[in-house]
């Protein structure tokens, strides 16, 4: 679902896009986008500073305006 918005800031053309997750690469060298997760982060206890990931995720959309940069980011 796209979203029709101007800029929070300056009322500026805000375009879609998403924020790219370089923190984890696959084998296949493929990246992924941001997700919203739902609760609170549960430290996983077998790897040092990473989490557990729950079912209920929601991909990450970010608009970004285009006059002035200000980024909003939504979990559809």
């Amino acid at each position: 679902m796209e979203l029709k918005l101007n800029c929070l800031r300056c009322q500026g053309y805000m375009e879609e896009g998403f924020l790219l997750d370089r923190s984890h690469i696959n084998a296949q060298g493929i990246h992924y986008a941001g997700e919203w997760v739902q609760g609170p982060a549960r430290k996983s206890p077998w790897f040092k500073g990473s989490v557990t990931v729950p079912a209920v995720t929601r991909e990450i959309v970010t608009y970004r305006c285009t006059a002035c940069g200000y980024l909003e980011s939504y979990a559809e």
